[in-house]
């Protein structure tokens, strides 16, 4: 198991990743991450004759309406290769957008799993998106406070 984290306040510009550090990294090469970014990658690395390995992977924290923001339904996803994985999208509406600073006010918490298979000898990298879109198509995608993120990374075969 691997774990990343970043537990300041970011802001999260639409279609762009949270950003984490490590805090347990996988000690075996299996998983890749350079801190302060938001992207890490599996490696497809089997025992034997395997064909893939399997990894769950997991987000959890805290996401809110910058001040300046607009309420309305906010989102975010598991990516992988730079596309969004639409079934672990986790959504929040808050009642108000954050204070200014930030408190624990108007955040909400959040969670995504999602299982990945990564063909032997092959890489997958993988990163969390702030996938909010625009309360009308007019409108544009809006930023997002992202608080405690968390990110753990199991390989379960």
């Amino acid at each position: 198991m691997a774990e990343y984290v970043y537990n300041p306040v970011q802001t999260v510009l639409p279609n762009q990743n949270v950003l984490l550090q490590d805090s347990i990294p996988c000690n075996r090469g299996y998983v890749l991450h350079r801190n302060g970014s938001g992207i890490l990658t599996l490696r497809g690395c089997v025992n034997g004759t395997g064909c893939f390995a399997r990894y769950q992977v997991t987000f959890n924290g805290n996401i809110a309406v910058p001040s300046d923001g607009t309420v309305g339904p906010i989102s975010v996803s598991l990516a992988i290769d730079g596309e969004p994985i639409q079934t672990s999208k986790a959504i929040f509406t808050p009642a108000a957008v954050a204070d200014n600073p930030p408190t624990d006010n108007n955040f909400g918490n959040v969670t995504s799993t999602a299982i990945i298979t990564v063909p032997r000898g092959c890489c997958t990298t993988i990163a969390v998106e702030n996938t909010s879109a625009g309360l009308t198509a007019a409108d544009p995608a809006p930023a997002i406070l992202v608080k405690n993120a968390n990110l753990t990374v199991t390989r379960i075969a």
